[in-house]
């Protein structure tokens, strides 16, 4: 039975078809000087194509 890596459950999640996805980094401070556009940008997530089975070994049951 494998663990799951619970650094990487809270950072990572699956969609009902089977892709990872992430947060976009950049988004916790100093955002008042950032473009609305920037701001816009970042708020989505983003798809995990390059690292994918790596990630999701640690994530087995998520």
């Amino acid at each position: 039975m494998q663990k799951t890596h619970k650094a990487s459950a809270k950072r990572f999640w699956k969609t009902g078809s089977g892709k990872l996805r992430r947060r976009r980094s950049g988004q916790d401070h100093f955002n008042s000087r950032a473009k609305r556009s920037t701001k816009t940008y970042q708020r989505k997530s983003e798809s995990l194509t390059y690292d994918n089975p790596r990630i999701a070994e640690l994530i087995p049951y998520k």
